[in-house]
């Protein structure tokens, strides 16, 4: 996930005015509307705010700053010995199947597969002007059983989602992608919200205003 030619500065002026993420209700909603156009989205996560729809994939678009926020220390996931073993049954490549990555993780079967038509055609235009990333995890048949996507400005990735079609393929995709992160020169893996799952990995949690402080930092603002 290399930065070399800095793509998310190409993308032109956002044309909204963001909603201040401080200000974001007690769900970590600070804002509804806009549009998913690429210089929304930069625009968005270097100001601290993601978007999801508020209820499903037919809801309003949201722009999203939870507090506490999930972050991923890039050298703090944690890899059981037993994930450990299980790693060398898959194998891991970036950026060679974006769209089956969130296909998969927008797969309506998922109790959180709220990703639409309009987000994938979103993050996919982000992917094709190397802003958007992912990481794919296959089996030995070489069939994709897992994988994670996100966004990368300048020193952040913010993660948008991941999945598993077998055990452990999630986890894989995580451990890789932190490691594809710290040889990237990445500060800040946001996770947007931490769960019990994320945090047996090594995700933590901060306060919003220390999210935005790193976020800053990362993002050269």
């Amino acid at each position: 996930m290399a930065a070399a030619d800095h793509p998310w500065e190409a993308v032109g002026e956002c044309v909204w005015e963001l909603p201040d993420p401080l200000q974001a209700d007690s769900n970590g909603v600070a804002g509804v509307g806009a549009d998913l156009e690429p210089s929304t989205l930069v625009a968005a996560y270097s100001h601290g705010l993601f978007p999801m729809r508020l209820s499903g994939r037919s809801g309003l678009l949201g722009w999203w700053s939870p507090d506490p926020r999930g972050v991923m220390p890039i050298q703090g996931f944690h890899a059981s010995r037993s994930l450990r073993r299980a790693r060398t049954n898959f194998s891991v490549t970036l950026d060679c199947d974006f769209v089956g990555v969130m296909q998969g993780c927008g797969d309506e079967a998922r109790s959180h597969g709220w990703i639409d038509e309009s987000f994938l055609g979103a993050y996919t235009d982000l992917h094709h002007l190397g802003i958007a990333h992912s990481v794919e995890v296959w089996d030995q048949a070489g069939e994709l059983v897992g994988g994670l996507y996100g966004v990368r400005i300048a020193g952040l990735f913010a993660g948008e989602s991941m999945f598993h079609r077998v055990t452990d393929a999630s986890k894989v995709a995580l451990w890789a992608t932190c490691e594809l992160l710290e040889l990237g020169g990445v500060e800040l893996f946001d996770v947007q919200w931490n769960t019990d799952h994320l945090a047996s990995l090594g995700a933590i949690e901060v306060a919003r205003a220390e999210y935005l402080r790193a976020l800053r930092t990362a993002v050269g603002g």
